[in-house]
């Protein structure tokens, strides 16, 4: 009779009188199995191999896809709790939660959306730009005319400024003394011409006296149109003299001004540069200086376009004044000096030099046959 072998209690399973596991058992093992595998690790990825008793290996358990499933292995997934999805929010982290309740982690950096520029914002901040600009600038002004700022001055470029402006005020006073005489030859060739009228009515009702009457008659009215052509020659000299003085000038000195208000900006940003440099670096002043640094390049480049607009400006202008005022200096001495020396055809030719065309009294005015 044979004799049994010893057998383990933990090695006993019961079965059913078929051959099949008891159920009730069946599911006792499988629940005590999940607790006891890792989070995320399903049942079907798991396979137990059974070895003897006498194997060095006891109760592995091997993961993997069980034998005779076609389903490939699934990645674990982790649902997250409402309370560890809003500390993933809170640092940066970009989730997308599906409606099944899954977590997904998307990757990638997070994109903004640019802001909406507002305009009142936009005016806000051109405004606060130009304030802070004129305080800046006031303030360099304020210190110069006190004699605690430094300027920069470039003396050659200074001279001929200067030299510009006071020779357009003695243009302008030669311009208003030209006015006032022509003015008052105006005057005179008027009274004149009145004067050679009322001697030619006098010839022809004194019979005594009608020669005399008629000489002074043909003189006034000589002089008359000589007063007339030389008036023509004045005025042509006033008016392109007014066009040298109030417009060729006026216009350099605009780009002048430019120059000036383009050097106060670039010594109010120097200056402003020099104080931060003086000062402390640190964490809080290093951005400021290297603001203040473009900026102050900004205003030097500015300064020196400006700088370099005059020099060329005031280089064409001497030119266009000297060929100018050549013309019509020797207009001027050549119609004053053939009137006073009664030389009629001498002030003719002179008029005809400089193309001066005279307007005919009256001729503007409509015969009375258009009138009609």
């Amino acid at each position: 009779m044979a004799q049994e072998s010893p057998k383990n209690s933990a090695a006993e399973i019961p079965v059913t009188s078929n051959g099949q596991l008891e159920d009730s058992h069946e599911h006792s093992f499988n629940r005590d199995l999940k607790r006891s595998l890792p989070v995320g690790l399903g049942l079907s990825e798991t396979k137990i191999t059974s070895h003897g008793f006498d194997s060095t290996k006891e109760g592995v358990v091997e993961a993997g896809p069980f034998p005779g499933s076609s389903a490939s292995p699934k990645p674990s997934v982790i649902s997250p709790s409402s309370a560890a999805a809003s500390r993933l929010a809170g640092q940066g982290c970009d989730l997308i939660i599906p409606t099944g309740g899954r977590a997904q982690q998307k990757s990638g950096p997070v994109v903004l959306a640019d802001e909406v520029k507002n305009p009142a914002m936009e005016k806000l901040e051109l405004v606060r730009k130009w304030s802070l600009n004129t305080y800046k600038c006031t303030r360099q002004i304020i210190s110069e005319k006190l004699g605690r700022g430094s300027r920069t001055v470039d003396l050659e470029l200074e001279a001929q400024i200067d030299i510009l402006r006071d020779n357009k005020k003695k243009y302008e006073n030669i311009l208003k003394l030209a006015q006032t005489l022509s003015t008052q030859l105006f005057q005179m060739v008027h009274t004149q011409r009145q004067l050679g009228d009322a001697f030619a009515d006098l010839s022809l009702k004194s019979l005594e006296l009608h020669e005399e009457f008629g000489y002074n008659a043909d003189t006034q009215k000589l002089l008359a149109k000589n007063g007339e052509t030389l008036l023509g020659a004045i005025n042509f000299f006033i008016a392109n003299v007014n066009t040298l003085v109030n417009k060729t000038i006026e216009d350099t000195l605009l780009t002048v001004k430019q120059y000036e208000s383009a050097r106060i900006e670039y010594d109010a940003y120097r200056t402003d540069l020099e104080e931060l440099n003086l000062g402390p670096r640190d964490a809080n002043t290093l951005p400021k200086i290297e603001q203040s640094q473009q900026l102050f390049q900004v205003h030097k480049e500015k300064y020196d376009k400006m700088r370099n607009d005059v020099s060329i400006k005031l280089k064409f202008l001497e030119e266009n004044k000297v060929k100018v005022l050549h013309n019509q200096l020797v207009l001027f001495h050549n119609a004053i000096a053939a009137y006073f020396a009664g030389n009629q055809k001498q002030l003719e030719q002179t008029l005809k030099q400089f193309h001066i065309k005279l307007k005919t009294p009256g001729a503007d005015a409509p015969s009375w046959l258009e009138e009609q």
